[in-house]
Parts: C-alpha cells; structure tokens; sequence
C-alpha cells in the first residue's frame, strides 16, 4: 500500500481546496428550501466553482473503473439514497434530508466535503440521525493522532452510531486524498481496535460515515451511481478531510459556515 505523506507546501494546497470545498456549501445552504430542485443546487455549484473560485468540480465527468462518466458537479443524496445521488429535477419538499457531497480541484488539489441539510421543518427522528451520524464522524476525527490506527477510527464511529441504534454502510469508506480523488488508505466506518494501518503525521484522508435509520443493507439503482437503503430507511452521512499533525489533527475542510464542532471535541481540543 502506498500512502503519500504531504509536504508543508502540499499540506498548504490542501487548506486551501478543502475551505473552498465548505464554501461551496455556505453559498448552497440559503438555497436549499422546499420547492428547488437538486438539479438548480448543481447549477449554482457548478458557476459557483468555476466562475468564482477557480476551481474544477471533481465529481463532473469522473468515470472509475466500470462506470459510466458521473454526469453532474456535485451528488446530493435525498431520504433514503445513502450517496451518490444524481441532482435531477425533482423539487425538494418541507421535510426531506439532503446530503450535499462537494469535491473541487484546486491547483490540482482536492478538497472534499458533505453536509446534511433539513429541508424545511423536518421530524425529530431526521433531524436525531442528521445529529447522530455529524457525533458518529468527529468521534472519528478526535480519534485521529500519529500512532493511532484506522480500526480505532472505525471502532468509535461504529460503537457510537450503533450504541444509538443506527446501522453503519460498509461497502463506501472514507479515502486519502490529495492530487488524486481517491488515494490511499481507505478509511472505514467500522473495525477493531488497535487494528490497520498506523497514523502518521502528513497524512490526509476523508471520514465520512454513511449511517441508516433502519437496517445497513444498500442496493445499487439502475443509473450506475446512486445507493440506497434496501429498506428504503433514511440514510445520512457527513464528511471532512482532515490531515494528521504532528500531535494529533487538523480538520482542512472548514469555513466560516461550516456547523460547529460538537462540544466534545471542543473541550478534547482545550485539553489537548
């Protein structure tokens, strides 16, 4: 396995592309409102990166092994699709839940980041797993420190989000990242402790757990791309990148709006 270590100058380029990541997400979040469609958030997204940031929306056009070209800027996942939802014309209504999964290039950098939206009002019981699965990630994150190992990531985010009731996807994990989408290590959701690759300062990955109301089995639908909760149960996931320091973590995908850590991750930080 080959994980790249970044450099001080290459670490720099990555702040850079991950705020501009979250921005994207600032300037969408006033939009999403009952009525809009995910097709007009695409639009928004897309002359938003290229026309403002300078930056190259990742997701448009990327084509992995076996798969059709993804045809739209950014993915966003509704009710009980898990990720990768194609934007269509399909108007948002007053209770729905988004995921808005944003990627731009910068300089050849990627920056990489989702958010949950509520549309509207929404029930207590989508807005609890929205609330649960943002925990279920930064019980990953204040994980992260060199000599940790990814299961101890995996582990936090799995014991919290199933000790809530919640289910965790398996097959889609978070990954490294840099001048590449998708690098190594690959960043699970779920694990052992003391168990896969050791932490090391320079390292930058993605966590972002997909996490189900219902059961944790998903199916793939016809377009290629889009994954659902076989139980039609609604599915959530947040997501950052984040670099591994020298004493523990820097989040790079943050912006002036970006929510704000929850409180145990404050005061870990604080007495850190």
């Amino acid at each position: 396995m080959s994980i790249t270590i970044k450099t001080g100058a290459e670490i720099d380029a990555m702040r850079l592309a991950g705020r501009l990541a979250s921005e994207v997400l600032d300037y969408l979040t006033p939009h999403v409102t009952p009525g809009v469609t995910t097709e007009a958030l695409d639009k928004l997204a897309h002359d938003y990166m290229v026309q403002v940031q300078g930056t190259i929306p990742a997701p448009l056009n990327y084509a992995p092994g076996g798969h059709t070209p993804y045809p739209k800027s950014i993915c966003t996942s509704v009710n009980h699709q898990v990720c990768h939802g194609i934007p269509n014309d399909r108007p948002l209504k007053d209770g729905d839940i988004v995921n808005i999964d944003i990627t731009v290039i910068k300089d050849g950098w990627h920056g990489d980041t989702s958010r949950m939206f509520v549309v509207g009002k929404g029930s207590i019981a989508a807005k609890r797993l929205c609330q649960i699965t943002y925990e279920a990630m930064w019980r990953g994150i204040v994980k992260v420190k060199p000599g940790v190992r990814l299961g101890d990531i995996g582990h936090a985010i799995q014991t919290f989000a199933e000790n809530q009731g919640f289910s965790i996807v398996r097959e889609f994990c978070g990954h490294g990242i840099g001048q590449k989408f998708h690098e190594e290590p690959q960043v699970l959701h779920y694990g052992r402790p003391g168990t896969l690759e050791v932490l090391q300062p320079g390292m930058t990955f993605t966590i972002e757990p997909m996490i189900n109301a219902g059961k944790k089995d998903i199916r793939s639908m016809g377009d290629g791309w889009t994954i659902v909760t076989k139980d039609r149960s609604l599915s959530a996931q947040w997501e950052h990148t984040v670099l591994v320091t020298e004493t523990g973590y820097e989040v790079l995908t943050l912006s002036a709006g970006s929510p704000p850590p929850p409180d145990f991750a404050v005061q870990q930080a604080t007495s850190a």
